[in-house]
């Protein structure tokens, strides 16, 4: 039989695909290659160069060209995606294919490496000393008063400065250079005087570097733990390593990038899907040739080279945001582990909040644990107050006790937070008169009312239609909008405080690129402001004058059937709360719930979240459910719901009938239509995860050939964090 190429594509068939070597060129393992497939060609990447093929050589197609002449994914970056592959059944195409950003999945050649940077020359100077430039070729000048700046670090300095930097060239004023360095050339900025907890944790996971350990640093929101980050990847920085650190946001990107670039004095390479996929693909290229030293990204960035790794840190290690959610199912987090033991270097995974699942592995002794408890420059800590929302008239969702604290807190020249995770101005619009409200005929869920663009939107399946004149039903004019959401709380706010300004922070105020910069950078000098916000507003964002914190809409989260609610809300109100207070000034943080005496809500504030993780350890313990035993969730879609239930009882049918197996299921999914599909799955339980993932693949190959496979879509989570 002929030695051929083995090739993975982006398809999602669990297989690799056999050709014969291109005409020039010796492939390697993880090379790009084009070849002939179906009608057209395909960029994949091979994964085995000297492959037996079991097809006679004269029924292979051969490569038509190798697109790299070494390899861009090296051995220890393609062994970690094909255990992905492997552990969260992904197709192999189309996990070693994710590993690439875009432009590099294109049969094009690789792009230039080389830095954009920009220098003033000396007339554009003398022109800065005199200040006759007005306006953003003024802010662009003093951006360069320093000296050259790198394209991608003057985005982050002076937004829009492409048009100033336009005509200042033209003037002669500036000059336009190229790098071929990641240094930027300047010096860092001093660090400060690291606490007395923040030190130990240094120490503790310095001594570490050269080796495989995980640590969870647990740190109390505004303990310092980027502090702790900023100092271990200097000493990677001292020792030629490179470090990779995972944030789940974007709107987090930004601000860590200053911050890093501030401190450490060198180029931080930044990939996530706000950037241009040329952009993408020089920043990835560049940790692949190791000129760069620190790269910062979202989930996807955990598929970054890293030649001459040093460190890996996982931000905000609990958040949802790391796994995801369609196509190729991975965890960046436990990717990142995975990455962090082949390399060999330390893995930090840090949080105010740590998940279930991380405490679980420092009990059993997997993870090391260091603590930060101090928040550094606090005045003191911040006081929770419960407003039990069944004693007081509410307005618009809130409570005079809530009104009254915003009002104190503006009066002192402070800022406020009102937290509502919830968008558009309210989620249900209803007919006073005959108690029609609109739905979604798609997903059978009510449309939110945006008021602003005078439309409802669907926020499951994105269907939009116009806010209708008169019911559909009575043909009256009393729709009546219910709830509140962040639109109509901005409102309520500006109508209550109309001489401060009033800041709404959600996915539609933040659609255009550093709008959410924009929105925050508004609010830095330190004036009475109110901030409307959902999520985006929980995470890493430090404003030293919001004082107060006011979080409305807790009560959903109290009863839920998943059994992950309790702590995602504890994660939440932690989070949230932790704007408050962070700098000098006292933080207050005011909780409306008609559940005052919700027990997770009382030991939540009166032991703090490391008391609640510990009970619902306790019971995750007993009732085996993850992190004490594992999961995977069939999805299954279809358009009609007979497809479904028949392709469920299928699949429940070819589970191997051995004692141990929890299922549950068939049934409908938590939403059982959505974008006009009906949804159905099953859920599979093993005490271990050994064996479960030990019937996992075969069980796969039974449901491909269950009859009606063809008439439905389905997919197999595991792990799951999210039933729906």
């Amino acid at each position: 039989m002929p030695v051929v190429l083995r090739v993975a594509l982006p398809v999602p068939l669990p297989t690799l695909f056999d050709y014969l070597p291109p005409a020039r060129g010796q492939a390697r393992a993880g090379a790009r290659v084009l070849v002939p497939f179906g009608k057209g060609k395909a960029v994949g990447v091979v994964v085995d160069p000297a492959a037996e093929s079991t097809v006679a050589g004269g029924k292979l197609k051969a490569a038509l060209e190798l697109l790299d002449d070494a390899p861009l994914l090296d051995a220890e970056l393609l062994a970690s995606v094909n255990w992905a592959a492997d552990y969260w059944l992904g197709a192999p195409g189309e996990a070693l294919v994710n590993a690439l950003p875009l432009a590099l999945r294109e049969p094009r050649p690789l792009p230039a490496l080389g830095r954009e940077a920009w220098a003033t020359t000396m007339a554009g100077r003398d022109v800065h000393a005199a200040g006759t430039r007005k306006g953003g070729s003024q802010r662009l000048l003093d951006a360069l008063a320093d000296g050259p700046r790198a394209a991608d670090e003057l985005d982050e300095l002076v937004p829009k400065w492409r048009d100033a930097g336009r005509r200042l060239l033209e003037a002669g004023l500036v000059e336009k250079l190229e790098w071929s360095a990641a240094i930027l050339p300047r010096r860092g900025a001093p660090a400060p005087q690291l606490t007395a907890e923040q030190a130990a944790a240094v120490s503790a996971i310095g001594e570490s570097f050269g080796q495989f350990q995980p640590f969870l640093l647990d740190g109390v929101t505004g303990s310092g733990k980027t502090e702790v980050y900023l100092a271990l990847i200097e000493q990677a920085l001292a020792a030629g390593r490179q470090t990779l650190m995972l944030v789940p946001e974007i709107g987090l990107a930004p601000q860590t990038v200053r911050r890093l670039r501030d401190r450490l004095g060198v180029a931080v390479e930044v990939l996530h899907s706000n950037l241009s996929e040329g952009d993408r693909a020089r920043a990835w290229l560049r940790a692949r040739d190791g000129s760069a030293r620190v790269v910062l990204g979202t989930r996807s960035a955990v598929f970054t080279p890293l030649p001459e790794a040093g460190l890996i840190v996982v931000d905000e290690e609990h958040d949802g945001s790391y796994k995801q959610q369609e196509g190729f199912r991975y965890h960046a987090r436990d990717l990142a582990l995975v990455r962090a033991r082949a390399l060999g270097v330390p893995v930090v995974l840090g949080s105010g909040t740590p998940s279930l699942e991380s405490l679980a592995n420092v009990d059993a002794g997997r993870y090391r644990e260091l603590r930060l408890r101090v928040r550094p420059g606090a005045a003191q800590p911040t006081r929770v107050q419960i407003v039990d929302m069944r004693t007081q008239r509410l307005d618009h969702g809130l409570s005079p006790t809530l009104i009254n604290a915003v009002a104190a807190c503006l009066a002192r020249g402070e800022q406020a937070l009102v937290f509502r995770n919830r968008r558009g101005y309210a989620p249900v619009l209803l007919c006073h008169a005959c108690g029609w409200h609109a739905d979604c005929t798609r997903c059978e869920r009510p449309m939110t009312l945006h008021a602003g663009r005078r439309r409802l939107v669907c926020h499951h399946c994105n269907r939009e239609q116009r806010l209708p004149e008169a019911c559909p039903n009575c043909g009256t004019k009393e729709l009546r909008p219910q709830g509140q959401g962040t639109e109509r709380l901005e409102e309520a706010l500006t109508a209550r405080f109309p001489d401060v300004p009033v800041l709404r922070v959600d996915r539609e105020t933040t659609r255009r690129r550093d709008a959410f910069e924009e929105l925050l950078g508004s609010l830095a000098d330190e004036k009475p402001a109110i901030l409307v916000g959902t999520q985006m507003l929980a995470k890493g964002h430090d404003l030293p004058n919001l004082t107060l914190v006011a979080i409305v809409g807790v009560d959903e989260g109290l009863h839920s059937v998943d059994f992950r609610a309790n702590e995602r809300l504890a994660q939440l109100v932690v989070q949230v709360a932790g704007r408050a207070g962070r700098a000098r000034k006292p933080g207050t943080v005011i909780l409306q719930t008609h559940h005052p005496d919700h027990p997770m809500l009382r030991t939540l504030l009166q032991s703090g979240y490391g008391a609640v993780a510990a009970q619902l350890l306790d019971e995750r313990r007993l009732t085996e459910l993850p992190p004490f035993g594992s999961q995977v969730l069939l999805r299954v879609d279809a358009l009609g719901r007979d497809a479904v239930d028949a392709f469920l009882a299928g699949a429940l049918a070819a589970i191997p009938p051995e004692a141990g197996w929890g299922v549950a299921g068939p049934m409908p999914a938590p939403m059982p239509l959505r974008a006009g599909r009906h949804r159905g799955q099953l859920l599979v339980e093993a005490a271990t995860r050994g064996k479960l993932h030990a019937f996992l693949k075969t069980w796969a190959a039974r449901l491909a050939a269950v009859p009606g496979a063809r008439k439905v879509r389905w997919s197999l989570d595991v792990d799951p964090v999210d039933l729906y």
